[in-house]
């Protein structure tokens, strides 16, 4: 789609949208460095791109009050790494979001890389009104660490966790599996032993463009594997919960509030450079749910938008497939149905019952989930309902071909 005519209008309508959202997710670009492995939209700070960023947010910010009902349960400071902010960049973007967007009534969190905290630093994030930090660990392993890039010390991450619990914050720890060499059982026994309270661990993977892709960095399957089994192993022994496919809990309130309204297919704004926001469109105005994805840091300072994209109704479902599957209780038929006005389980029925003999899929009452071999499969599995969408458009093209001779 040419962003020369978006199919949603770039400003603010006449008419808001009839329908509330409750979440928010704030790109914040800059870093201290850029790690070999990340292919997010990340860059070093320089000039006076931090003041731009924060000016050009709250006009972003007021504009997406103007257009939409808000009433935050959770809002989430991504990147990048927004703890490099200064204590006065970090007191004005807060503002500005409180004044137009409001803040979560749940859940605020805050990303954090360990070498940016310190006590003083996160007694001020938690007066600010943060309540959670996801804290970049990746690994207790010092060289683990220098593989990936990663500026801080295992001791470095330790003390940070410690500093962010002392604060009062929720704290959820990051760690990247599958790296040659790595640890990993006393990664995983560091991170228990530091009472975090959430875990996130996601299986390295060498992204195009990246340095690792350039320099031929690889990743075993062996080590995939033993990261996806082994993790899941030590950190249930150690009563965690395995909630989601890369995320673990030690109770139910530990849970990401945030990531759950991604995975259950809440709408959301994106604001800031590369900002990802999936938005309710209006019924009153003929415009239809849409995704739209901010441009990178010098276009979005300059105003521009990034395209709308409309989505259908299987547009509608697919994604709620590929994120709720990735949840243990699997994604809830009748909202999917509700929400895209298909009957998902008569729509897909050749590609469920397929996966069903498989043993990829089970159906438990109203939820579709997805087996553990399914989880480890969760790509597979998604394609297939993709691949049933394009050969049921691609035959109805030739019925109409058919029709018009």
């Amino acid at each position: 789609m040419s962003s020369a005519q978006p199919a949603v209008p770039p400003h603010p309508p006449a008419i808001r949208s009839p329908v509330t959202i409750r979440h928010a997710y704030i790109h914040v670009p800059f870093c201290p460095s850029i790690c070999p492995y990340c292919d997010f939209h990340v860059l070093e700070r320089r000039g006076d791109l931090v003041e731009r960023y924060l000016a050009r947010i709250e006009q972003e910010a007021e504009a997406l009050a103007g257009r939409y009902d808000l009433a935050l349960d959770t809002l989430y400071l991504g990147g990048g790494t927004p703890s490099f902010l200064r204590p006065s960049e970090m007191e004005t973007l807060v503002a500005s979001l409180r004044r137009h967007i409001g803040w979560g009534r749940l859940e605020n969190t805050l990303e954090v890389n360990p070498g940016t905290v310190s006590p003083e630093r996160a007694a001020h994030w938690r007066g600010l009104g943060f309540d959670r930090a996801s804290v970049g660990v990746q690994s207790l392993d010092d060289p683990t660490l220098k593989f990936l890039g990663r500026q801080h010390t295992a001791q470095a991450a330790r003390e940070a966790v410690q500093q962010l619990t002392s604060a009062g914050f929720r704290v959820s720890g990051d760690l990247i599996t599958a790296v040659a060499g790595q640890p990993l059982e006393s990664d995983i026994a560091g991170l228990i032993a530091l009472g975090v309270e959430h875990v996130s661990a996601y299986t390295l993977t060498i992204e195009p463009g990246t340095p690792f892709a350039r320099q031929g960095v690889t990743v075993r399957e062996e080590d995939e594997e033993r990261g996806f089994e082994q993790t899941e192993a030590l950190l249930t022994a150690a009563g965690f919960d395995r909630y989601e496919v890369s995320n673990y809990a030690r109770s139910p309130d530990a849970q990401s509030r945030h990531n759950r309204a991604y995975w259950t297919g809440e709408y959301f704004l994106g604001l800031g450079p590369g900002g990802a926001g999936s938005y309710p469109g209006n019924p009153e105005t003929g415009e239809q749910p849409f995704r739209r994805t901010n441009p990178h840091l010098h276009q979005w300072l300059a105003g521009e938008h990034g395209d709308a994209e409309p989505l259908s109704p299987e547009d509608v479902v697919t994604d709620a497939l590929f994120m709720g599957l990735r949840l243990r209780e699997g994604l809830h038929l009748p909202t999917a149905a509700y929400r895209s006005g298909l009957d998902v389980q008569a729509h897909y029925a050749p590609v469920i019952a397929g996966h069903l003999r498989l043993g990829l899929l089970e159906l438990d009452g109203e939820h579709l989930r997805a087996t553990r071999k399914g989880w480890w499969l969760l790509n597979r599995v998604v394609t297939a309902f993709l691949e049933h969408d394009e050969e049921n458009a691609e035959a109805q093209n030739r019925a109409r071909d058919r029709a018009g001779e």
